[in-house]
């Protein structure tokens, strides 16, 4: 599981994956802090209960460092930042049926563009496991040599 590192300052145009995101009728936009119940069921309910624990650090954050993707009242995707570790990029998620319409690379965006807007120069992905690829194409992340044991040891 190697960390990646994102150069922040040659962030592409979001615009492709917001319109992508917005025709398959999903709002992108921050995560409010009443939303933290379903929130973090959602997270546990498609992924894992250690993703919901290192993802709601975000809601104690001001402004809230997560975003998330929403059909409806329903949330279905998320992407969180500053919650890991201060410059951590993750973690972040997409139900399974909508992956592939933008979504995921829309709310990657947004959270890079938060980052950058803090006055981050890059940010760490942390132990990414099947997404090299989506990474390395929506925003030219690379993987940190030697960082495969990184902080997510146990």
């Amino acid at each position: 599981m190697p960390d990646m590192l994102v150069r922040l300052y040659d962030l592409p145009d979001p615009a492709q994956y917001d319109a992508q995101a917005a025709n398959a009728g999903i709002e992108i936009r921050r995560l409010e802090p009443w939303e933290r119940s379903a929130f973090r069921r959602f997270i546990e309910d498609e992924f894992d209960t250690r993703w919901a624990d290192e993802a709601e650090p975000a809601l104690d954050r001001q402004p809230v460092t997560a975003f998330v993707a929403v059909a409806g009242d329903v949330i279905v995707g998320f992407a969180a930042y500053e919650c890991t570790r201060r410059g951590y990029f993750g973690p972040t998620g997409v139900r399974p049926d909508l992956q592939g319409r933008g979504i995921g690379a829309a709310l990657l965006l947004r959270c890079l563009q938060a980052m950058a807007e803090l006055g981050y120069a890059y940010t760490v992905i942390g132990g990414v496991v099947e997404a090299v690829d989506f990474y390395e194409n929506v925003c030219g992340a690379f993987v940190i040599p030697g960082s495969e044991r990184g902080i997510y040891r146990s």
